[in-house]
């Protein structure tokens, strides 16, 4: 497996970044302002993340998704690995991640990779998405709030 930057010319893989979030309207701002990374086997994208700065010294992780049938592999874990190493490249103090409070198993992979709880932006997913989403049969509500030192 590689991880590398998609190419300008490449369309990115929506079908694997709206697993990540369900809204095509917020998935396409983030593949425009940040830079969109993918993990390919075998010439086929399995994994895909985005990096967007939002603040000086500061980068969000965003959009990590890996196709289902690759699940439970560590791909997630080394997107998210290569993620930290490519933002301490470009010089980044601080990286960043949000996830929904419903999102058990990425609560703790995030959590195993270095990140700390931060914040919690209450009804966030209430607020910005017209849907009502429920993940692990919890309804998706708050935006739990995660950060890393570089």
């Amino acid at each position: 497996m590689i991880i590398r930057k998609m190419n300008k010319h490449e369309e990115p893989p929506m079908d694997l970044l709206l697993l990540a979030d369900p809204s095509r309207k917020i998935v396409e701002e983030y593949v425009q302002r940040g830079e969109c990374f993918v993990a390919e086997n075998e010439d086929r994208i399995i994994g895909v993340y985005v990096l967007l700065p939002t603040r000086p010294e500061t980068v969000e992780l965003v959009n990590i998704a890996v196709i289902e049938t690759e699940h439970g592999k560590g791909i997630g874990k080394q997107l998210i690995m290569n993620a930290i190493e490519i933002a301490k490249s470009k010089g980044y103090k601080t990286i960043e991640v949000g996830t929904g409070n419903s999102s058990i198993g990425q609560l703790a992979l995030y959590q195993k990779c270095g990140f700390r709880i931060t914040s919690i932006d209450i009804d966030f997913f209430i607020r910005h998405y017209p849907e009502e989403i429920f993940e692990n049969g919890i309804q998706c509500r708050d935006m739990i709030r995660l950060s890393q030192d570089l």
